[in-house]
């Protein structure tokens, strides 16, 4: 005798729906997704830098001392060998006296061309501040009320304004760079006074990778503590669709 079906109970949960092939086969294809787009991308990248370096240092060889001479093929990454043991040997010969009084004196030469003085300038100091180990280029995350009243964005404070700047707007201002997204070279230097500004326990680190993703990291990780990953297979809350709804 065939019965008829049960109604399910108010209020009682519906059984997980079965994901079917194709749902598996496109969790299955995201999931290599996110796992070989960055090595792929990552690898991509430092090939393209070693070929770059490679066919710009090489021809500058001299034709008796190249690996093709010697072997029968090339060898990958011998250019950024070659260009690091070079940098290396200045920043050898620039730190003993006779290297600081060659600077100063290209620097001195440097300081009377109208454009070259100014381009130098900017990226030696761009350079010091960076590449320092007394300094550091972002020292604390904070958020700031900008462009408009009500609307928030992520900045870094950099450094205290100079006396003459501090003289006009007050001793409680600081310099703070707003990064574009996803490039967060480019930007905006505002001088801010500190009470406006809302800072952040997060490290500069974890700021500029929510920069550079547009939000898309602290998202993921939410997620991720939200739903952790079950033992066995189980699927995750938010696999298959929608999670299903209640009838009635």
């Amino acid at each position: 005798m065939i019965g008829t079906p049960t109604a399910t109970p108010p209020g009682a949960p519906l059984p997980p729906r079965k994901r079917g092939l194709l749902t598996r086969v496109r969790n299955y294809f995201l999931a290599g997704v996110l796992v070989t787009a960055p090595v792929g991308i990552t690898a991509w990248l430092i090939y393209s830098f070693v070929d770059y370096v490679d066919t710009s240092v090489i021809p500058l060889i001299p034709e008796a001392y190249t690996p093709e001479r010697y072997l029968s093929h090339s060898v990958p990454g011998l250019g950024v060998l070659i260009l690091l043991i070079v940098i290396t040997l200045i920043g050898f010969f620039v730190t003993n006296f006779l290297g600081r009084w060659f600077v100063r004196l290209g620097e001195r030469f440097l300081a009377h061309v109208p454009v070259v003085r100014t381009i130098y300038g900017l990226l030696k100091q761009v350079f010091d501040a960076v590449l320092a180990q007394s300094s550091t280029a972002f020292h604390e995350v904070v958020l700031i009320e900008y462009p408009r009243k009500g609307t928030w964005t992520l900045g870094f404070i950099t450094s205290k304004p100079k006396p003459e700047i501090r003289e006009h707007l007050g001793e409680d201002t600081v310099f703070v760079f707003v990064p574009t997204s996803p490039n967060p070279t480019s930007g905006f230097l505002l001088v801010v006074h500190e009470a406006e500004l809302i800072r952040l326990k997060m490290h500069v680190e974890e700021g500029i990778k929510l920069v550079i993703s547009g939000g898309i990291v602290s998202s993921a990780d939410e997620v991720a503590k939200k739903h952790p990953k079950k033992p066995h297979g189980e699927p995750h809350p938010t696999e298959g669709g929608l999670p299903p709804q209640r009838l009635g």
